[in-house]
């Protein structure tokens, strides 16, 4: 799997072309790069262009319906308080 198909795949995860479509954009530009370029310096520079903006995104990503891990202890404990 290329780096450009991971990204995609995790800015539709993070619903980046409704939030902040141009950095979205931006980050698949970046990534496609990276799998274009064969000089390790090269890939280096834009990996490291990459990263603060894949955090940026994921920082303005909406909270998922998945929950956390309090979430599932609350779910855990209101089954058992059935089932007594």
């Amino acid at each position: 799997m290329s780096v450009a198909d991971m990204i995609a795949a995790e800015l539709d995860d993070l619903h980046a072309d409704e939030t902040s479509p141009g950095m979205a954009a931006v980050a698949l530009d970046l990534a496609k790069a990276i799998d274009a370029s064969d000089a390790p310096t090269a890939k280096a520079v834009v990996a490291d262009k990459l990263r603060p903006i894949m955090s940026d995104l994921r920082k303005l990503a909406p909270i998922g319906e998945e929950g956390d891990a309090l979430d599932e202890l609350t779910r855990k404990r209101e089954a058992r308080r059935r089932g007594a």
